[in-house]
């Protein structure tokens, strides 16, 4: 198969005429670099933000051309609403609209008095239909266990009666093809959607399973926004009671992305005891704070070793630094995850420890926290119904 060449992908683009039927999209500037990955075509488009909704045709229009190249197997276009962008060139205008200088033909007689301003609404994030629950589990830093975490309270969940899926949200180093021994590519179905990988009972999907482990994965921030989106909303869940994602670590575009446009039910933040990892543990549950992101509590993870030879305790890397943060900021601590060889071992064989052993002590503090943390969401769900009115019929 002929490799596709970001010359060939511009040359394609440039059929694509401007928001205003202007020249077109790449001579006038708004594509940004084209990334190819296994004949996979990613970029972004520029536009204005306050435009943003009216041009996603535009968009459509882009990603169309560019599947229709030869060797390309599929085309992932996000539009840019960058006000730093669009703030620096003349804005773009609709037809009949009237611009700066616009002054003949204005009867001045009016009063040109701004009509009032309207009371903003609160934005609606839509959900994914059929899935009804999204709890993001995050963290600070790299290193602290996280995706491990995921993985064990995904089955945890699964192993307290509820139908569970899990997403990959990392996409510049997924890890869930190795952690839920998973390979291969999804299935395509009708229309976009894709048909998610399954192992253990749970639904999962990452970027893993689309780029092979050794690209080097170099994007923008609207291409991870358009990823998540897409690996979000165009997968086939199908009915499931929550939807566990695995954030990377830090607070850069996927954790707005997520906060921002999708309806989290809540976060679980990971940390390890140590100072270190409390204070970049901070940072991300002052992010899903200020995003109005309930936090749905603290997991200690490398809590305290066992050694398998005597039983005696070793606290390595302090112990009950996650505890009395949660405590101080006024979040649920929702367990301790001790530091053994068993959930190294079973996670790098990609046998997670409540699958592979579910009698296990580990095991069963996983289920705990699984279970502190949906009576949260089930509280919180219930609050919401509580609160929403009821309308009666004379």
């Amino acid at each position: 198969m002929t490799e596709v060449t970001k010359e060939q992908v511009l040359e394609k683009l440039r059929s694509v005429r401007g928001p205003d039927m202007d020249g077109n999209i790449v001579d006038m500037g708004l594509v940004s670099d084209v990334f190819i990955s296994d004949s996979k075509v990613y970029f972004s488009i520029t536009v204005p933000a306050e435009r943003a909704k009216e041009l996603d045709p535009l968009r459509a229009a882009a990603e169309r051309v560019v599947k229709d190249i030869p060797g390309v197997k599929g085309a992932m276009v996000a539009l840019t609403a960058d006000k730093r962008a669009s703030s620096g060139s003349a804005p773009v205008r609709r037809p009949g609209q009237p611009g700066a200088g616009d002054h003949a033909g204005h009867d001045h007689s009016h009063s040109h008095t701004a009509p009032p301003a309207q009371p903003q609404r609160p934005q609606v994030k839509p959900g994914i239909p059929g899935v009804g629950a999204i709890i993001a589990v995050a963290s600070g830093k790299g290193g602290v266990g996280k995706s491990t975490t995921s993985v064990n309270l995904a089955l945890a969940l699964k192993a307290n009666g509820l139908r569970v899926g899990i997403l990959d949200a990392d996409i510049y180093g997924p890890s869930m093809p190795r952690l839920m021994k998973i390979s291969g590519r999804p299935q395509q179905l009708e229309g976009r959607m894709i048909k998610p990988m399954e192992n253990y009972g749970l639904k999962v999907m990452s970027m893993g399973f689309l780029v092979d482990e050794e690209v080097a994965m170099i994007w923008r921030g609207p291409m991870i926004q358009s990823a998540l989106l897409q690996m979000l909303r165009e997968v086939a869940w199908g009915d499931l009671d929550v939807l566990v994602v695995d954030m990377p670590p830090g607070t850069g575009d996927a954790q707005l992305t997520m906060a921002q446009q999708v309806p989290l039910a809540g976060a679980v933040i990971v940390s390890t005891p140590q100072d270190l990892a409390l204070i970049d543990a901070r940072k991300g549950l002052a992010m899903f704070r200020k995003v109005e992101v309930p936090v749905l509590g603290i997991v200690e993870n490398m809590s305290y070793f066992i050694a398998p030879d005597t039983g005696k305790r070793y606290d390595i890397f302090g112990h009950g630094g996650a505890r009395k943060e949660a405590e101080r900021i006024g979040v649920p601590f929702l367990g301790e995850v001790p530091l053994t060889m068993g959930i190294r071992e079973t996670s790098d064989a990609g046998t997670p420890v409540v699958h592979s052993e579910p009698d296990s002590e580990i095991a069963k503090v996983y289920r705990e926290i699984a279970t502190r943390v949906w009576e949260q969401v089930s509280d919180r769900q219930a609050d919401s119904s509580r609160g929403m009115p009821n309308i009666v019929f004379e």
